[in-house]
């Protein structure tokens, strides 16, 4: 494949991306509101509720970095960095591990929850994970990027535990302070942090290896 193919290819499968995240979150939504609103909330609680989820918020910004790379509009030039879309591929494995070592055992989707569940914890991560392998840029992201990349992950903990010291609910088990108490739950931010700056190392690392191979 020559290199005008190669590009062309990336492109289009960066609008496939786009399209398949983007319905993928949108199924997701049409399940949960109703969801949630045959459970007490309003239509504002419930749709709060959808967006109170790390897999929901991160899915969405890698739509985003998907239409970035489609497109190549100016206005998203900053999400074509190779630190953002390195930073991606670490925050969508870290999705993806997450569920499947922590998550999947504590609940059993059935229906179209299951098919949204799979996509957005599995197929959206790792599609993007290969489209970033074959067809971005690399090089130019070192080990000090780390910080910026895991002020994401720590933002939206923080955030989390603080929506849940209002409403006292919490999305993630391993976040809810009512339960665990707030220095289990530093804990376990804390170790959740040294995890993803090991898979941050570990995607660093590769984006290095293959911009040794071909030109950035």
């Amino acid at each position: 494949m020559d290199e005008d193919e190669t590009g062309r290819t990336g492109l289009l499968l960066a609008w496939l991306g786009f399209g398949f995240g983007l319905a993928a979150l949108l199924l997701q939504f049409s399940l949960t509101v109703p969801a949630a609103m045959a459970n007490g909330r309003s239509l504002a609680g419930a749709i709060e509720y959808y967006f109170s989820f790390f897999t929901i918020l991160s899915n969405a910004v890698l739509v985003l970095v998907h239409l970035a790379s489609a497109s190549g509009a100016p206005a998203l030039a900053r999400l074509r960095r190779p630190v953002v879309r390195a930073g991606m591929a670490a925050v969508m494995l870290f999705v993806c591990a997450f569920y499947h070592f922590v998550l999947a055992a504590t609940w059993a989707p059935q229906g179209w929850f299951k098919v949204a569940d799979v996509v957005l914890h599995y197929a959206t991560p790792l599609f993007y994970v290969g489209w970033w392998l074959r067809f971005a840029s690399h090089g130019g992201v070192t080990l000090r990027a780390i910080p910026a990349i895991a002020a994401w992950p720590l933002a939206y903990a923080l955030y989390a535990v603080a929506r849940g010291e209002v409403v006292r609910a919490y999305p993630y088990p391993v976040l809810d302070a009512v339960v665990l108490g707030y220095g289990r739950v530093a804990a376990n931010i804390a170790g959740l942090l040294i995890v993803f700056a090991a898979l941050c190392a570990g995607v660093i690392l590769i984006d290095r290896l293959l911009a040794r191979d071909r030109p950035a």
